[in-house]
C-alpha cells in the first residue's frame, strides 16, 4: 500500500475542522431552515474532505447535504469545492425506472393517446406473405419470363426478368385488397393464447361468479357467438343485467342472469270460495211455528225466552 493511499484515508485536519465553512455553503445552496445537524465527514483524498449535514426538507427523508472542501498543498486556507444533496443509507428513493411498455396497464389509455406497437411484437404476425412474389401465371413470374424469352415476345414494357418490381395487379397484396383482407399484421398463435388466458382469468370457469352459477354460458340465450378460432371457447354476453354485459366470456363462465336459470311462474288462479262471503243470508229471529223444533205454546212469556 502506497503512502498516498494511506494519507487519503486520514482526513486532513484543517479540512475536517472547516465545519462552519461547509454549513454556510450548504445553507446558501439550500432553502432556509432545511440544513440540519452535522452528520460526520469522510476523506475523499489528500486534503479533500466531504462534510454531511442532515436535510430537513419535506420529501427528502434520509437525504444529506454533502459539502466538499479542499486545501492546496502547503496552504493553510480551506476552499469550497462543491455542494450537493445526496441520498443516505436509509434515504427515501424513487423506484427504479421501468419502461413505459412495462408500466402500461389495461385502461390507462385515454382519448387521443397513441400506443405504438413494436415491429417484432410476438402477439402479431404478417397478415399475408409473398407480397412481392408474382403469381405463377403472372407476366413477370420466372416461368413466364422463360417462356417470353423463348418465344421472343414482349407482353410488358421490358423483359420480365429486367423489371425491378412486380406490377401491383399481379401481387398477393392486390388480391387481398380486393377481397377486403389486407391487414398488415394479424394475431399470432402467441397473441391468441395471451388473449384467451386473459379472458379466461377475468370471465372464466374458475371465477367465484361462475362457481356459484346455476348453468354455464354455453346454454344461455344471451350469449352472442364470435367467429374465428376463439369462437370455439368464447362469446360475448348480451345480458344488460349480467356482470359481464358486453364482455368476452368463456363458454364455461356463468352467472345468476342465465336465461334458463329461473323461469318466472305464472300467478296461480285462486280457487272458487267455499263460502260466498259476498251474499247476505236472512235468518229469522224466531223459528217458524211449523218448524217442529219447539212445541207450540200459548204462553207469550215462555215463547219469548225460547227453549233450552
Amino acid at each position: 500500500m502506497s503512502a498516498a493511499t494511506t494519507r487519503s484515508r486520514t482526513p486532513d485536519r484543517l479540512c475536517a475542522e472547516a465545519v462552519d465553512l461547509a454549513r454556510a455553503a450548504a445553507e446558501e445552496a439550500a432553502a432556509p431552515g432545511v440544513v440540519g445537524e452535522h452528520a460526520g465527514a469522510v476523506s475523499e483524498g489528500d486534503r479533500v474532505v466531504t462534510h454531511f449535514f442532515e436535510c430537513k426538507e419535506l420529501g427528502y427523508r434520509g437525504w444529506r447535504w454533502a459539502v466538499t472542501v479542499a486545501r492546496a498543498s502547503r496552504a493553510k486556507v480551506v476552499t469550497l469545492d462543491e455542494v450537493v444533496l445526496l441520498p443516505g443509507p436509509d434515504a427515501l428513493l424513487a423506484p427504479e425506472w421501468v419502461p413505459w411498455s412495462e408500466r402500461l396497464r389495461p385502461g390507462d389509455m385515454g382519448p387521443g393517446d397513441l400506443l405504438p406497437t413494436e415491429a417484432d411484437d410476438l402477439r402479431l404476425e404478417p397478415g399475408y406473405s409473398g407480397e412481392d412474389e408474382p403469381f405463377p401465371n403472372s407476366a413477370v413470374s420466372e416461368d413466364m419470363a422463360e417462356l417470353v424469352e423463348a418465344e421472343d415476345a414482349e407482353v410488358t414494357a421490358g423483359t420480365p426478368s429486367n423489371l425491378p418490381v412486380a406490377p401491383i395487379r399481379g401481387t398477393i397484396a392486390a388480391v387481398a385488397e380486393e377481397l377486403g383482407m389486407r391487414r398488415a399484421r394479424v394475431l399470432s398463435r402467441y397473441g391468441l393464447h395471451s388473449a384467451a388466458d386473459r379472458w379466461e382469468e377475468a370471465f372464466g370457469s374458475k371465477t367465484p361468479m361462475a362457481q356459484a352459477a346455476p348453468a354455464t354460458c354455453v346454454s344461455c340465450g344471451f350469449l352472442t357467438p364470435i367467429g374465428g378460432s376463439l369462437g370455439q371457447a368464447f362469446g360475448i354476453c348480451a345480458n344488460e343485467f349480467a356482470p359481464a354485459d358486453g364482455r368476452v366470456v368463456s363458454l364455461a363462465y356463468g352467472c345468476g342472469g342465465h336465461s334458463e336459470a329461473a323461469i318466472m311462474p305464472k300467478p296461480p288462479r285462486p280457487a272458487p270460495p267455499v263460502i260466498d262471503e259476498t251474499k247476505v243470508d236472512a235468518f229469522p229471529l224466531r223459528p217458524a211455528a211449523d218448524s217442529g223444533s219447539v212445541p207450540t205454546t200459548t204462553d207469550e212469556d215462555s215463547a219469548e225466552l225460547g227453549h233450552s
